[in-house]
C-alpha cells in the first residue's frame, strides 16, 4: 500500500458500505481497483470466486486480471469474474438457460446482423433513405432495451406513428430472436435484468455467487446496467464504483452520468472518496482543463491537481480549413522532430471522426512520414467480409444458425421474417439447425 496516495489507500480500504470513487483523468483508479481486489482476498479472507469486476471493454477487464494475478499469490484468484457488463451477462444466461427461454448454442447478433433482421421486417431496400429509417429505427430499439422497456410497453406508451412503427418493429424483432434461438448484445444486459426481477431466487443465487462487486467507468453506465448492478447488491451495499461525470461521452449510445448522483438517492449511506491527484499531466494542462471542465453541469466538484511542475505553454492554432489544419500538423511534426532531436513515435495525433484521418495521411506521406492509424474499420469488420465468413462458416458447421441468418438473403432472395419464423420453429421442434 506504500505506493498509494491517502485517497487511494482509503479507497482501497473501506469495506463498510457502498463507495464511490470519484477518479480524475490520470489519478490511478486502475490502481485502486487492482489493489482492492488484491487486498479482498488476501487481507479480508473474501474468496476470489465471490468477487466480481466490471469494465467497459476486453483489453481493460484482461489488463485489470494480469494486474491482479501479479499483486497476488500463484493460484488465489481462480474464480475471480474480471469481464465486461456483455460478457457477465452471457455468463448469467449461459447458466440460467432454461430459466431465459433459450437452448444450447444460442447466437449472438452484432449491429450488422441485426439490422438485416429489421431490414426485413420493415420491408426496406438498400437505398440511402431506407438504409437511414432502418438505423433510426435499430437506436430506437436499442434505447428502449437498455432502458429496459420491453416490446409491449413500447406499444402501448408509443406517441407518435413513427414510435409505434418502431415499436411493432420491436415486437417482430424480438420474436424473430427467440424463434432463431438468437440474442443480440443489448439483451445480454436486459435478459439477466429481467430473469432477476421476475425470478427471486435466481437473483439471490447471483447475489450469493457475487459477494463483492466493483464496476470501472460507472458513469458510462445505462439504465439497464445500473439496475444489474443494483439488484446484486441490495441490500448490503457489498461494492466499489469507480467513475468520473467530467468523462462521460457516450450520452449518445445511452450511457447515463447521472447514475452517480442516482447512487446518493438508492444508498443514503453511500461514501464518496476523490482522486484528484493526476500522474500524468502538467500543473498547466490541467489548469487548462479544470477551466473548460468548470463549465459543466456538477454534481460532485472536484479539482485535479499535479506536481510534476507547470509545464509547456499550450499552443493554438486557427486555420482556415481542414487543408491548411493537416499541412499544419505534419509540418510541426517534421520541423520539432528536427529541433529536439526527437523520434517519430513521440508524436501522436488525434482527430475526432475516422473519415478525418485520409488527408492527414496524404499530408504525412508527402513528408515521408511514417505513421500507424489505430481504429477505423477492421478487415474483418467489413460488410462484404462478414458475409464471406459466414458462408464459409456454414461450410464448416451447417448448425451455425448466426452466420445463416446473415447471409440467408444475401444476395437477396426475397425470404421474408414470418418465413425464417416459420422455419425456427420447425427446426427447434427436431432440434436442428435452420440450414
Amino acid at each position: 500500500m506504500s505506493s498509494l496516495n491517502p485517497r487511494q489507500q482509503e479507497a482501497v480500504l473501506y469495506t463498510d458500505g457502498p463507495l464511490l470513487v470519484l477518479a480524475g483523468a490520470g489519478s490511478g483508479k486502475t490502481s485502486v481497483i487492482t489493489r482492492k481486489i488484491a487486498w479482498l482476498i488476501a487481507e479480508k479472507g473474501v474468496p476470489s470466486g465471490r468477487i466480481a469486476a466490471v469494465t467497459f471493454t476486453n483489453k481493460a477487464a484482461r489488463e485489470m486480471k494480469e494486474r491482479v494475478q501479479s499483486l497476488t499469490e500463484r493460484g488465489s484468484t481462480r474464480g475471480l469474474i474480471v469481464s465486461t457488463f456483455h460478457n457477465l451477462g452471457l455468463r448469467i444466461l449461459k447458466q440460467e438457460l432454461a430459466a431465459s427461454g433459450l437452448r444450447r448454442g444460442f447466437s449472438i447478433l452484432d449491429q450488422t446482423d441485426s439490422k438485416e433482421i429489421l431490414k426485413e421486417i420493415l420491408r426496406q431496400g438498400e437505398s440511402e433513405k431506407d438504409l437511414a429509417a432502418v438505423d433510426a429505427v435499430q437506436k430506437r430499439i436499442s434505447d428502449w432495451k437498455n432502458e429496459l422497456i420491453l416490446p409491449e410497453e413500447a406499444v402501448s406508451h408509443a406517441d407518435s406513428d413513427d414510435a409505434l412503427r418502431a415499436a411493432m418493429a420491436y415486437q417482430g424483432y424480438n420474436r424473430m430472436l427467440r424463434a432463431c434461438n438468437a440474442v443480440d448484445f443489448d439483451d445480454l444486459i436486459l435478459m439477466p435484468a429481467q430473469l432477476f426481477r421476475e425470478q427471486p431466487r435466481i437473483l439471490e443465487k447471483w447475489r450469493h455467487r457475487i459477494q463483492y462487486l466493483l464496476v470501472d467507468e460507472y458513469q458510462d453506465t445505462n439504465g439497464a446496467q445500473y439496475e444489474l448492478v443494483r439488484m446484486l447488491t441490495h441490500p448490503e451495499g457489498r461494492f466499489t464504483v469507480v467513475g468520473d461525470d467530467d468523462q462521460s461521452i457516450y450520452a449518445w449510445r445511452g450511457a447515463r452520468p447521472e447514475n452517480l448522483a442516482k447512487l446518493q438517492e438508492d444508498w443514503p449511506d453511500l461514501k464518496v472518496v476523490k482522486l484528484e491527484q493526476n500522474y500524468r499531466s502538467t500543473g498547466r494542462i490541467l489548469k487548462a482543463a479544470n477551466t473548460v471542465i468548470a463549465n459543466n453541469p456538477h454534481v460532485f466538484e472536484k479539482s485535479l491537481w499535479s506536481d510534476y511542475g507547470y509545464g509547456e505553454a499550450i499552443r493554438i492554432a486557427a486555420l482556415r480549413d481542414e487543408d491548411a489544419e493537416t499541412d499544419w500538423i505534419a509540418g510541426d511534426i517534421f520541423h520539432r522532430r528536427l529541433q529536439r532531436g526527437l523520434h517519430w513515435k513521440d508524436f501522436a495525433v488525434l482527430y475526432r471522426g475516422n473519415f478525418q484521418s485520409r488527408i492527414l495521411e496524404m499530408k504525412l506521406q508527402a513528408l515521408q512520414i511514417p505513421y500507424k492509424v489505430s481504429g477505423g474499420t477492421g478487415f474483418f469488420s467489413r460488410g462484404e467480409i462478414k458475409d464471406l465468413m459466414c458462408y464459409l462458416r456454414l461450410l464448416v458447421n451447417p448448425d451455425d444458425d448466426n452466420a445463416f441468418l446473415r447471409v440467408i438473403n444475401t444476395p437477396r432472395r426475397e425470404i421474408g421474417p414470418a418465413t425464417l419464423e416459420k422455419l425456427a420453429g420447425w427446426a427447434a421442434q427436431r432440434d436442428q439447425g435452420l440450414y
